[in-house]
């Protein structure tokens, strides 16, 4: 693999590059906000085993051409188009990006993601299971798939469910955004730089300098986490047993915190009420999964999202139409029906995503 850029890994959205022992993933989609779509999945894809098998390639980092964004999520317009002309191209389409995160998540050698501005939905994805996430001052996260009839997909309920607090539920839940202080206390960032000093970072990792004290040494504190002031909370109305005692809970919160808990229950009550039971239960199971087990229940719910209402009518009121007014089926929680919700989680009569083992991965020339 050439230094420059090689056209037979460069398509449109993403460049794959090699510079001396780093290989290098841009991300280049300015108007989608580099929103993931299925060639952009594929090209990366492709990518992996050949630096996985170049003797020379010490690390691969992921970056962004956009400085608004790294990954605003995936390009789920595509993704329903092709399913409506051919469900197993809409079905595939996802089991594919899985897979990618599967290969991430089983890459042996370090991987950094230089994220500054929002990293969402399949950037989340691209991301989460790198070795190194470093995190820009313009740094913005959020899984906000319930707002489209999806849930938290691309093994994000496993980092969700794993968070303390309760607050993977809440930012799987509301989708709401939060802050690089907030994903630094969290550990979902490990490192914080100004973004002027990324391609410090990448020259250096060109000539294999190691990884860890590169970052350590350039990282900065990114201050206090704001979020954390409402952990308390978060973890009191979280930790009930459903959506609508979720949101009880919420209704009753008093004192300085009141304000700031009616926004969050009235967020709660514009999404989904199927996707924010699917959610619940999925980001709870994943606390007792590993990433190959959450990955094979994401492929059995997004597959049933695609049979289902509430996808393709989410992503009509928030992407196409953009009238924000979804006619959700169920309208509200307290019609979710708990079959409803098995139904979504019962094994695929056509098969299920097939991932092969770490071990098989790893040794994969």
């Amino acid at each position: 693999m050439p230094n420059d850029a090689d056209p037979h890994l460069t398509t449109s959205g993403v460049s794959i590059t090699r510079k001396n022992a780093l290989g290098i993933v841009t991300l280049d989609r300015p108007a989608a906000m580099n929103a993931l779509d299925d060639h952009m999945r594929a090209s990366i894809a492709a990518a992996l085993p050949k630096f996985s098998a170049d003797p020379v390639i010490y690390a691969v980092v992921f970056q962004s051409a956009n400085p608004k964004a790294f990954c605003a999520g995936g390009d789920v317009r595509k993704i329903l188009s092709a399913y409506r002309n051919n469900s197993d191209e809409g079905r595939r389409i996802f089991a594919d990006e899985y897979r990618l995160n599967w290969a991430l998540e089983c890459f042996s050698r370090p991987t950094a993601s230089m994220i500054d501005g929002a990293v969402m939905g399949s950037g989340v994805g691209l991301s989460a299971f790198n070795t190194h996430r470093v995190a820009g001052e313009k740094y913005r996260f959020a899984m906000p798939e319930t707002s489209i009839g999806l849930f938290p997909d691309v093994g994000a309920a496993y980092v969700l469910g794993r968070l303390p607090h309760e607050i993977g539920l809440y930012l799987g839940l509301t989708g709401r955004s939060i802050s690089r202080a907030d994903a630094y206390a969290l550990g979902l960032v490990t490192h914080c730089l100004p973004a002027a000093r990324f391609e410090e970072v990448t020259s250096a990792l060109a000539e294999a300098w190691p990884i860890d004290p590169l970052l350590d040494n350039r990282h900065e504190n990114p201050g206090i986490s704001k979020l954390l002031n409402y952990s308390g909370t978060i973890e009191r109305c979280f930790s009930a047993e459903t959506v609508a005692d979720i949101i009880s809970r919420l209704g009753g919160v008093s004192g300085s915190e009141a304000e700031w808990a009616t926004g969050v229950r009235d967020d709660l009550l514009a999404r989904s009420p199927l996707s924010l039971a699917i959610s619940l239960r999925h980001i709870r199971e994943a606390r007792n999964s590993d990433i190959r087990g959450t990955l094979n229940r994401d492929y059995r719910l997004a597959c049933r999202a695609l049979d289902g209402h509430d996808f393709a009518e989410g992503v009509r009121a928030m992407l196409i139409d953009k009238d924000k007014a979804p006619r959700w089926q169920p309208a509200t929680v307290a019609e979710v029906d708990e079959d409803l919700v098995e139904r979504y989680f019962a094994p695929l009569p056509n098969g299920e995503l097939e991932l092969q083992s770490r071990e098989t991965m790893q040794a994969l020339p």
